[in-house]
């Protein structure tokens, strides 16, 4: 063992599928492997010596809180040296969020002082078969230009699959509109550039956080729909669109002069055996409309 490579190390690090980062008791970033940079888009040298909060991962719980101000793992471990692990939500350099398993670690030194941090993670999104239906998409001209989602006529087919389901098997399901608060002042305010990746951010924050086996697509222009499977209840639909409303919300697109955030109208509904695939989005629009009229960036349900 004497003679290992003092690059042995880091050369293992750096082949892990996990993320691994390091960081000292400033929580200034020392170490970041190749996985870390494939997980958040950040690069190696964009990071190193930088703090893990200052507009970079800004984890937030799942209600869109901030972790870097008192609630961080990575603090506390700091501060009384315990291992710990948390499901929490990153900002990817492109700004949408993206759920994952953290673990983390203290680091000693010979005499057992804390000198810095260890933290692993993992992407915590079904990604393996997000990427194969997004080829299965695009082979089948179901997939929009612009967010690389699903578009109006495979959401639509979809909607009608999930009848039959509904009808045959009593299998429930429900529907998610999705609007963009005040995206027109957005495109005359930064321009369409800054419009396209505010869409792009929105669709990925929403895709990166739905289950595998819900389906989210672009309805059109800035408006998405999620349609969401296999419910226990109605509880369940209106947390999903409570995270998904958060989540965007403590998003944003980095521009060259500043950091543009939005915030998300949802109308939220059940299928019910009476409704067509027309009458059930035409129900889940209005509750959307609702929303903005009672104030934007938040959700109605029915």
């Amino acid at each position: 063992m004497d003679n290992i490579s003092p690059n042995f190390y880091e050369t293992l690090l750096d082949n892990l599928y996990d993320g691994v980062y390091f960081v000292d008791r400033e929580r200034r970033i020392t170490f970041w492997n190749k996985a870390a940079e494939r997980i958040t888009g950040f690069t190696k040298g964009e990071v190193l010596g930088k703090c893990c909060a200052d507009n970079l991962l800004r984890h937030v719980d799942n209600r869109g809180n901030s972790l870097c101000q008192g609630a961080c793992p990575l603090s506390h471990s700091l501060h009384d040296g315990q291992f710990r692990s948390a499901s929490v939500f990153l900002h990817h350099k492109n700004g949408h969020r993206l759920p994952v398993a953290v673990g983390i670690a203290p680091i000693t030194d010979t005499e057992q002082k804390i000198i810095g941090a260890v933290e692993i993670f993992r992407d915590n999104s079904a990604t393996v078969a997000a990427m194969e239906h997004l080829k299965e998409l695009e082979d089948l001209v179901y997939l929009d230009g612009l967010t690389k989602i699903a578009n109006r006529a495979y959401l639509e087919t979809f909607i009608v699959s999930k009848f039959n389901e509904l009808q045959r098997l009593g299998w429930s399901f429900g529907v998610i509109f999705v609007d963009v608060d005040q995206f027109k002042p957005v495109n005359d305010t930064f321009g369409h550039q800054a419009g396209d990746l505010v869409l792009k951010m929105v669709a990925q924050t929403l895709l990166k956080n739905c289950r595998s086996f819900d389906l989210v697509g672009r309805w059109g222009g800035e408006e998405f729909l999620c349609v969401i499977s296999k419910l226990k209840d109605e509880d369940e639909i209106i947390v999903i669109a409570e995270r998904l409303r958060a989540l965007v919300e403590s998003s944003w697109v980095t521009l060259p002069d500043c950091s543009l955030h939005v915030t998300i109208s949802l109308g939220v509904t059940l299928a019910r055996l009476p409704d067509t695939p027309e009458t059930l989005i035409h129900r889940a629009d209005g509750l959307m409309y609702r929303s903005k009229v009672a104030g934007a960036n938040r959700l109605t349900y029915a």
